[in-house]
Order: structure tokens, then sequence, then C-alpha cells
């Protein structure tokens, strides 16, 4: 697994966190939970194109 994969998943979910925190206090809560559901959303799509390569490396190393 990459490190930087890691990195831009702690990245997002600082970003959000920030962001989160900055729209809740200003009385956007519906903002706020829309962009933690966006990038839960990025982050999961990043998460699946990684499992699609093992799967894919998996498939190659057996012979499948």
């Amino acid at each position: 697994m990459d490190v930087d994969l890691i990195f831009k998943i702690a990245a997002v979910g600082i970003l959000v966190a920030v962001l989160n925190i900055l729209l809740q206090r200003s009385g956007r809560d519906e903002q706020a939970l829309m962009t933690t559901i966006t990038a839960l959303v990025v982050v999961l799509m990043m998460v699946v194109r990684k499992i699609s390569e093992l799967f894919t490396l998996i498939k190659t190393l057996f012979d499948l």
C-alpha cells in the first residue's frame, strides 16, 4: 500500500473537519453534513480503486 494514499485520506479528513467546524459555527449545519458526506464518498472511491487494483494483482498472480 502506498503511504501517499494514507496521507491523502488524512488530508481530506483534516480539511473536512475544519470546514465542518466553520460551517457549524456559522449556522449552516446542512452544508456541513453535505460536506462530510461528500468527503466520505471521495475517500470511499479512492479506497475502492485500490481494492480493485489489489484484486487485479491477485488475479494475475494466480493466473485466474
